[in-house]
């Protein structure tokens, strides 16, 4: 069976914790995954994804990212957001060192955002991209796009996305997903909101990100 285990390297700046799921059979393959605006690397449904992924031979590495170590609740600081990324960097880079083949990134919300975003600053730095529940705008503001980074993407990307997210609506979504060049795909999760249904829906989540990982990447 998969193991998991407390994870913490604090040698460099940002420190990265959270917990390792260790395949039983490792395919040598592994994915960085960090949690929303509002939430930790505890969420029930990376746990899920962790599990799932992990029963498939790959190596995650769910991480807070280093605005939650700072702070067990509260949302993110705007200006705290360039932290955040080079979180998630040196967590890719961390996995890569145990990790023989490729390496994906993902992240709910915010932390898809944020994986998204390095993504485009790095274009090497991962294999393939896991964004669940992409906040496309702040509800009631669909002017307010976060796709100025989107053209710059050249990494392969699955988006799972809730036909009731206030974020952004199916429509929306497609529509955004036109200024990434590299390939892409959207999963549609009927009748999910924000939180693609939450505990009582992670394993199905779970089966679609890994389903969607392996067509795209």
């Amino acid at each position: 069976m998969p193991s998991v285990t407390a994870f913490e390297d604090a040698l460099e700046s940002p420190a990265v914790r959270g917990f390792l799921h260790t395949p039983e059979a490792a395919s040598g393959e592994g994915l960085v995954l960090t949690h929303g605006a509002g939430s930790n690397a505890g969420a029930p449904q990376l746990a899920a994804i962790g599990e799932a992924f992990a029963a498939a031979g790959i190596m995650v590495l769910r991480c807070d990212l280093p605005f939650r170590q700072a702070r067990p609740k509260g949302s993110p600081y705007p200006a705290g957001a360039a932290q955040d990324r080079a979180g998630l960097a040196r967590a890719v880079r961390l996995l890569r060192a145990r990790c023989s083949g490729r390496v994906f990134l993902g992240g709910h919300s915010y932390g898809g955002r944020q994986a998204s975003m390095v993504a485009a600053e790095q274009a090497a730095l991962a294999d393939g991209l896991l964004l669940l529940s992409y906040p496309l705008h702040p509800p009631g503001r669909p002017e307010s796009l976060r796709t100025a980074h989107f053209p710059q993407l050249a990494t392969p990307a699955v988006f799972l996305h809730g036909t009731r997210d206030p974020f952004g609506s199916i429509e929306e979504m497609r529509a955004a997903l036109e200024l990434i060049r590299a390939r892409h795909e959207l999963i549609v999760i009927e009748r999910a909101g924000h939180d693609l249904g939450g505990k009582a829906n992670g394993a199905k989540v779970a089966a679609l990100a890994l389903s969607g990982l392996g067509s795209i990447c």
